[in-house]
């Protein structure tokens, strides 16, 4: 029998604790968490991205986070792609 699958999205502006609940509900259902932050998907953009530390990222495996290089081609169909 196939399992169920559901996507949670959780949006809103910055400061506003979406990392603290993403990490929270990645432990509770035991998966990913896909940014589909497009300057978080740099490594060279920091300042001013409000990506997630490192020790945020220990918490739980994130997706699309300091992904790409600046002079990637990188599209939305390639990421449409990629995060399915």
């Amino acid at each position: 029998m196939a399992r169920t699958k559901y996507l949670i999205v959780v949006g809103g502006p910055t400061a506003s604790g979406k990392t603290a609940l993403s990490i929270r509900l990645a432990r509770h259902f035991q998966t990913s968490i896909l940014s589909a932050d497009s300057r978080q998907f740099y490594r060279e953009m920091s300042i001013g991205t409000a990506k997630p530390g490192a020790d945020e990222l220990s918490q739980a495996p994130h997706l699309f986070i300091d992904s790409l290089r600046v002079t990637d081609d990188y599209s939305v169909g390639d990421f449409e792609r990629e995060a399915l």
